[in-house]
């Protein structure tokens, strides 16, 4: 895949994701290995921002944690990168959760989003990144 390239997600494609409280992958499914381009082992113990795209705004990631540490559950459109430097869009859901070992964790879900609602996301966040740069 060409670097700055985009992937589109396919219809049924299904992302989950799981980390510890801190954001450390301890799971991910087929489809966000595929789509992320990482393999299992790549992702597993690393933190979840290994995929944060550069686009991005800061502000966007403190509504996130904020909302989920308190136990509440996060939806959003997130600009993910891939190992090879493309993209890839998502419509998320993450939430707080108890696993069956004991441990507290999130676990994600994304689906594709709309190309209308890709475009509303894009221009949020270019305002976003703008402020944020002063």
């Amino acid at each position: 895949m060409a670097v700055g390239q985009e992937t589109v997600l396919d219809e049924y494609a299904f992302l989950v994701s799981e980390t510890d409280d801190k954001g450390i992958i301890r799971f991910a499914n087929d489809d966000f290995c595929k789509i992320a381009e990482y393999s299992l082992e790549e992702l597993i113990g690393n933190p979840h921002n290994m995929v944060r795209h550069k686009d991005m705004p800061k502000k966007a990631f403190r509504s996130l944690w904020d909302t989920i540490q308190r136990g509440e559950t996060w939806t959003g459109y997130v600009k993910n990168a891939t190992k090879t430097g493309g993209y890839y869009w998502v419509f998320a859901t993450i939430y707080p959760f108890e696993s069956c070992d004991g441990t507290k964790g999130y676990l994600s879900c994304r689906r594709k989003p709309s190309k209308d609602e890709i475009a509303a996301a894009e221009s949020l966040y270019a305002k976003w990144n703008k402020e944020e740069r002063g």
